[in-house]
C-alpha cells in the first residue's frame, strides 16, 4: 500500500507539473507582452516620456522573466577611468565596440530615441522560462542567503535563542528571515520561515509583493498592538516581529534603529481582515459541509419515498439545478436574499468579522453542488433497496426508516466518500464565480482579477494551486474508502487478484 501512495503522489507531481508547464508557455508564448502594462498606472502616467517608457517596459519584462537587459552604463561597468567615461558617452567608438560585444552574446542592441544611449535585451527560450520557474520554487533559507556589500562584518549563524515575548526560538544571523521556528498562541502553534514557496513576484496588481504574501498575508487596515521591541522600546505598533526580514543597510533609517539591533526590520503588519487564503478555505470548507448537510437526508427521504410527490419535486429541484447556469443561479440567490431577508448583496458591506457576510454565499456555493449529491444518493440507496441484506431485514421486521438509516446508508458511505474529491472541485469552480459576484476578497477572485489586469506571474501561480489541490483532493477520496471499507483494495494482491 505505501508503494501505491507513493506512486500515485508521484503521478500526482507529474501531473501537477505538466498543467503548469502548459500554462506557463500558454502565457509566455501566446500573450503579446504589451497587455502586461494595459492597467499599470506608473507607464500609463509617462505619457510622451518615450525613454522613460522604454526602459520602464524592459525593466518589468525583465522582472516577470521574459528577457535579460542591460543599459549602455551597465555594458560598460567592466571598463575603468578614461574608457569608462568615453564608452557611456552616446555615439561613442567604445561604446559601438562594447555593442558588437553584446550582439555576438545574442543580445538586440537598441538606441534610447532621446539620449541616443544604447540598450541591449536577448529573449529567454521559453524552456529556460519554464526551468527558472520551476528551479526557484522551493527556497530553503540559510546563513548565507543575504548579500549586503555595506554589512561585511555581517555574523552568519543558525542559534537557538528567545523571542521578544521570551519564548524559545531557532533563529538566523546571515538569513533572509530572522525566526526560522518559532511558537505563538496561533494554530497550529510551531511555525516556521525557514522552508518557502516561492511563486514569483506579482504584477501590475499587488506590484512587487511576493505572490506568497498576496494571497497568505493579512487584508485590510492596519492594527496597532502594544509591542517591546529589541532595544526595549515599547509603543503601539503593527509590526509582527516574527515576519521580520533582513533590510540592506542603504535602506536602514533612523526609526529602524530605534526599534532594532539589527538590519532584520523589514516585517510585516497585523492587518484587520484574514488572508485571501483564509477566507477562500473558509468558504470551501464550510460550504462543502453544509452541501452535505443539505444532501444526504433530503436524497435518503427521496429515494424512501420513490415515485411519490416528494421524490418528484426533488428530481424537479435536481433537474433545475443541472440545467440553470451556475452564474445565473448565483444572481438569483443574491437577488433573493437581499430583497426578502435583508443580507447584504457584496461581502465588504459588513465585513469579514461580520456573520451575515458570509451567509449569503455559503448557502449559494453549498445549493452548487447539493444537485450531484442528491441525486448520487437517491440513485444509490434505491438500487440497494433490492440487496438481499434488505429483503432479509424486512423479514426480521425492521421498519423502512431502520433499514435505511441502519443498514443501506452505512453501505452508501462509500460512493459519498468517494464523490468528495468531485465536490471539492466544484467548490473551486463554484468559489471563482461567488467570490467575484460579492466581492469576497479571496483567491477565487483573485483569478479573474489577474486574467483582466494580465497578471501572467499570478495567474500560473493561482492554476499551480489549484490544480494541486484538485489532483490531491482524488488521491485522498480513493485512500478514503480503504479506510472506511477495508474490503476495497487499491492495489493487487498476491496471485494477481484484485
Amino acid at each position: 500500500m505505501r508503494r501505491y501512495i507513493f506512486g500515485r503522489v508521484i503521478r500526482s507531481i507529474i501531473s501537477i507539473f505538466l498543467v503548469t508547464t502548459i500554462a506557463i508557455v500558454m502565457i509566455q508564448t501566446l500573450l503579446p507582452r504589451d497587455l502586461v502594462f494595459k492597467v499599470d498606472q506608473t507607464y500609463i502616467k509617462l505619457g510622451g516620456k518615450i525613454d522613460e517608457k522604454t526602459r520602464y517596459k524592459y525593466i518589468k519584462w525583465e522582472s516577470i522573466g521574459y528577457l535579460d537587459f542591460v543599459e549602455q552604463k551597465d555594458m560598460c561597468s567592466a571598463l575603468e577611468g578614461s574608457e569608462l567615461a568615453k564608452c557611456i558617452e552616446a555615439g561613442s567608438p567604445e561604446s559601438k565596440k562594447i555593442a558588437d560585444e553584446y550582439k555576438a552574446k545574442g543580445y538586440t542592441i537598441e538606441t534610447y530615441k532621446g539620449s541616443g544611449l544604447l540598450y541591449a535585451f536577448k529573449d529567454k527560450p521559453v524552456t529556460t522560462i519554464v526551468l527558472d520557474f520551476y528551479k526557484n520554487l522551493i527556497t530553503i533559507d540559510n546563513p548565507w542567503a543575504v548579500k549586503d556589500p555595506q554589512n561585511p562584518d555581517l555574523e552568519r549563524k543558525v542559534y537557538v535563542g528567545t523571542d521578544f515575548n521570551g519564548l524559545p526560538a531557532i533563529m538566523c544571523s546571515g538569513c533572509e528571515n530572522k525566526y526560522l521556528f518559532y511558537v505563538d498562541s496561533n494554530f497550529p502553534f510551531l511555525h516556521q520561515n525557514l522552508i518557502e514557496l516561492d511563486l514569483g513576484t506579482s504584477y501590475p496588481t499587488f506590484d512587487g509583493q511576493s505572490i506568497i504574501d498576496v494571497i497568505s498575508s493579512e487584508q485590510g487596515t492596519t492594527v496597532n498592538k502594544e509591542v517591546t521591541f529589541e532595544t526595549g522600546t515599547t509603543s503601539k505598533s503593527p509590526l509582527q516581529l516574527h515576519s521580520c526580514r533582513y533590510k540592506a543597510t542603504s535602506t536602514l533609517d533612523r526609526m529602524d534603529t530605534q526599534k532594532f539591533n539589527d538590519n532584520y526590520a523589514n516585517c510585516a503588519s497585523y492587518k484587520s481582515d484574514p488572508s485571501m487564503m483564509s477566507i477562500s478555505m473558509t468558504f470551501g470548507i464550510l460550504s462543502l459541509i453544509l452541501a452535505y448537510i443539505i444532501s444526504l437526508p433530503f436524497g435518503i427521504f427521496m429515494a424512501s419515498k420513490k415515485g411519490k410527490f416528494v421524490d418528484k419535486m426533488g428530481i424537479v429541484y435536481i433537474n433545475f439545478m443541472i440545467a440553470v447556469p451556475s452564474l445565473a443561479f448565483i444572481y438569483f440567490g443574491r437577488l433573493i436574499g437581499t430583497t426578502f431577508f435583508g443580507l447584504p448583496d457584496k461581502f465588504p458591506v459588513l465585513g469579514s468579522h461580520n456573520f451575515l457576510s458570509y451567509v449569503l454565499p455559503l448557502i449559494i456555493l453549498a445549493l452548487l453542488n447539493t444537485s450531484g449529491l442528491m441525486i448520487w444518493i437517491r440513485r444509490y440507496m434505491i438500487d440497494q433497496s433490492s440487496a438481499d441484506y434488505v429483503k432479509f431485514a424486512r423479514a426480521k421486521g425492521l421498519s423502512q426508516n431502520e433499514i435505511f438509516i441502519k443498514h443501506i446508508l452505512r453501505n452508501a458511505i462509500i460512493p459519498i466518500a468517494q464523490g468528495l474529491p468531485a465536490s471539492i472541485v466544484l467548490t473551486i469552480s463554484g468559489a471563482v464565480i461567488t467570490e467575484t459576484v460579492f466581492a469576497i476578497p479571496g483567491m477565487g477572485k483573485l483569478l479573474p482579477d489577474a486574467i483582466k489586469a494580465y497578471n501572467n506571474n499570478l495567474i500560473i501561480a493561482l492554476t499551480l494551486i489549484f490544480t494541486s489541490v484538485s489532483i490531491f483532493a482524488v488521491l485522498f477520496g480513493d485512500l478514503l474508502i480503504t479506510w472506511l471499507d477495508p474490503r476495497i483494495q487499491l492495489t493487487e494482491k498476491e496471485g494477481g487478484a484484485k
